[in-house]
C-alpha cells in the first residue's frame, strides 16, 4: 500500500490505509514527495515558506522563504536530491542537496510575456503554479505561471523560453510520461492541451470534455494514452465545496466522465489527481480515492467532516 501525503487547506494528511493529521496551523499550497526517499516530503505554504520533513511528517522545518508563498514543488525524477520550488511572486528555485539549501534560477520575470502575468484573485501579483521535468532530460523544465504563461527551460533554468504560440495561458497542472518523453499534458483554466514536441506546439483534444475549466491532470504509469483530468464549468464551481466538478478519462479517443465510485458532483470541489503505483489517486473534499484504470474508484481510509475542504496537493510514494 502506498503512502499518501494529502494537502488540504489547513492540514496535511499522511498515511496508507488510514490518514494522520500533520503540519497543522499553516495554510497549504502544494506538496511533493518521492518513493526513493519516502520519509522526506515538502509542503509549500502561504504563510511559512517551504516546509520539509525527513521523518514521514512527524517534524517539519522551513527550508525556503520567510513568510512567502511557496506555490509549487517537485522532486526530480532523475535524482531525488534535486528539488524544484516555485513561489509568489513568480520565481523558480532549485536545491541539489535534498532541500537543505536553495538557489534562485534567475531571469524568469525578464521574459516579454511577464508584463501580462496576473493572478485574478490577487491581480497585483502572480505565481508559479506547477513545475515538471522531462522524464529523459534532467535539465528540461516546464513551468506554469498562474496566470499568463507556459514557460520552458532547456538548461536547468540558466535561460528561459517564453510562452509559445498556442500554449494555454492559465495552466494549473503539467504532466509528463517516461514512455512518451516528447509529450506534455496541460490542465488549464482555458482547457486541456497536449504537446507532442516538448511544449513547442499544442493541440486541444476536447471531444467529450463538457466541462472546460480543467484543474488537475494525471497519466497512467503504464500507458501514456490513458489520462484523467478534473474539471468544472468555471473557477467558482471548481474551487468551492458547494460547487460542482467532475473527473474525466480518455484512452486517446475522446473523453468520458469517470465518476464511478466518486462522490456526487454536486458539492464536489475539483479533485487533485496523481499517478498511484499502477493506477491513479484522487484527493477530493469528500475523501481520498484510488483507481487501477481511472474509470472506477474506491475509497482510501476514513474521512472526517473537518476535511471537507478544497484540496491543495497530493503526493504518492
Amino acid at each position: 500500500m502506498p503512502t499518501y501525503y494529502a494537502a488540504l487547506s489547513d492540514r496535511l494528511l499522511v498515511g496508507d490505509r488510514e490518514l494522520t493529521e500533520r503540519l497543522a496551523d499553516h495554510t497549504l499550497e502544494c506538496v511533493a514527495a518521492d518513493g526513493r526517499a519516502p520519509d522526506r516530503a515538502f509542503a509549500g505554504t502561504a504563510d511559512a515558506g517551504l516546509q520539509r520533513t525527513t521523518d514521514g511528517g512527524e517534524t517539519w522545518e522551513r527550508v525556503l522563504g520567510d513568510g512567502d508563498r511557496t506555490t509549487s514543488v517537485t522532486v526530480s525524477p532523475h535524482d531525488p536530491d534535486i528539488v524544484w520550488a516555485g513561489t509568489e511572486p513568480s520565481a523558480v528555485y532549485r536545491s541539489t542537496d535534498g532541500g537543505k539549501s536553495w538557489r534562485e534560477r534567475e531571469g524568469l520575470t525578464g521574459l516579454d510575456s511577464a508584463s501580462r502575468w496576473s493572478f485574478p484573485p490577487r491581480p497585483h501579483t502572480h505565481h508559479v503554479r506547477w513545475l515538471a521535468l522531462a522524464p529523459d532530460d534532467p535539465e528540461r523544465l516546464y513551468v506554469a505561471v498562474e496566470a499568463g504563461a507556459f514557460v520552458r527551460s532547456e538548461d536547468g533554468g540558466d535561460t528561459w523560453l517564453d510562452h509559445p504560440d498556442g500554449g494555454r495561458r492559465d495552466t494549473h497542472t503539467i504532466a509528463t510520461h517516461p514512455k512518451a518523453p516528447d509529450r506534455v499534458y496541460a490542465a488549464a483554466g482555458d482547457g486541456y492541451a497536449l504537446s507532442t514536441d516538448r511544449g513547442g506546439t499544442w493541440t486541444y483534444p476536447q471531444d467529450g470534455l463538457e466541462h472546460r475549466y480543467v484543474w488537475s491532470v494525471a497519466v497512467h504509469p503504464d500507458d501514456p494514452d490513458t489520462v484523467v483530468v478534473s474539471a468544472a464549468r468555471g473557477a467558482r464551481a471548481a474551487h468551492s465545496t458547494r460547487g460542482e466538478s467532475y473527473v474525466y478519462r480518455t484512452t486517446g479517443e475522446g473523453w468520458e466522465p469517470a465518476m464511478d465510485g466518486l462522490p456526487d458532483p454536486d458539492g464536489l470541489a475539483r479533485a487533485v489527481l496523481s499517478a498511484d503505483g499502477d493506477g491513479f489517486a484522487a484527493l477530493t473534499n469528500r475523501g481520498l480515492f484510488r483507481s487501477p484504470d481511472g474509470a472506477s474508484w474506491s475509497r482510501v481510509g476514513t474521512w472526517a467532516d473537518a476535511y471537507d475542504q478544497v484540496p491543495r496537493g497530493l503526493a504518492v510514494v
